[in-house]
């Protein structure tokens, strides 16, 4: 009996043993699974310093600054020339200023050929008047052409709405040829026109006080040929030109002088000698003047 009671003591005392020796090793592994606070705590910090030198290092969006911009004013250029009455030439205002000059002009435009001959003036840096007729504007077409002519810089003149001769017609129809084309012409492109060339020359009494009347500087020329059948070739318009003798016209002698104004139409002819035109006049020394250095009147 005393042995069974023994081997019951031990047999309860090595479950008890072994019972303690697995608590202890499970005891073990958990510490050692455990993270310590302390660590936590450390690296915590160390992420929370990244994170800030992180910030702090971020670049911040440049401000680029804008130059300012200032408004470029075009200055509008000085009257350098009047327009001498008794000869329609240019005169210089002042004794320093250039006379060997010509004034390029255009009538009946815009037809066919003008903007043609605007585009090829432009090319060649050379100013000019061109004289619009009110029978060439009469679809939006042609508007356009003649805000074209405009746009590339040239002057938009008054040639009258029908291109009657003046003289013939009564005073009211001579007002309206000029007044209805002027306020046209405003519309088109916005500006009135400056200056005024009467149909064939034949101005009256009436007319020049209109047109005065209206800021606008009348004007007719010194010499032009293409609307002379003789001269409807390009190759005798250029020479008659520069050299401004007409002789199949009784023009035996040279028109061509400093201030010279210079007529020339819409026409094919003309378009095809304009380029040699020009040339063959600044080989003889001229340069051309710019329309808006021409003293206009005060009304």
């Amino acid at each position: 009996m005393k042995k069974v009671v023994f081997l019951l003591l031990l047999v309860t005392s090595s479950l008890f043993l072994l019972i303690g020796c697995q608590s202890q090793e499970n005891a073990e592994e958990a510490t050692s699974n455990s993270v310590d606070p302390s660590m936590e705590s450390e690296t915590d910090i160390e992420m929370d310093d990244e994170q800030k030198e992180s910030t702090t290092d971020t670049d911040e969006p440049e401000t680029t600054e804008q130059p300012s911009k200032e408004t470029v004013i075009e200055e509008e250029p000085p009257i350098m020339y009047r327009l001498n009455e008794e000869n329609w030439a240019l005169e210089p205002i002042a004794e320093d200023v250039d006379e060997n000059v010509l004034l390029l002009t255009i009538d009946d435009v815009p037809d066919k050929n003008a903007l043609k001959m605007a585009q090829l003036l432009k090319d060649l840096e050379i100013p000019a008047i061109f004289f619009a007729n009110g029978h060439f504007l009469e679809t939006e077409e042609d508007y356009a052409t003649l805000r074209q002519i405009h746009d590339l810089g040239f002057h938009i003149g008054n040639h009258t709405m029908t291109h009657p001769v003046l003289s013939d017609v009564s005073e009211e129809r001579q007002r309206e040829e000029i007044i209805q084309l002027n306020t046209l012409i405003e519309e088109i492109i916005g500006e009135k026109p400056k200056f005024f060339r009467a149909p064939h020359g034949m101005n009256t009494d009436y007319v020049r006080q209109l047109v005065k009347e209206e800021g606008m500087l009348l004007m007719n020329w010194t010499y032009g040929y293409d609307y002379f059948e003789p001269y409807m070739d390009a190759e005798k318009l250029k020479q008659a030109m520069i050299t401004g003798e007409g002789p199949e016209v009784d023009v035996p002698y040279s028109l061509l002088r400093p201030g010279a104004n210079l007529l020339m139409h819409d026409r094919e002819w003309t378009l095809e000698a304009l380029e040699d035109i020009v040339k063959g006049l600044q080989e003889k020394g001229y340069s051309f003047v710019d329309p808006n250095t021409i003293e206009l009147p005060t009304s």
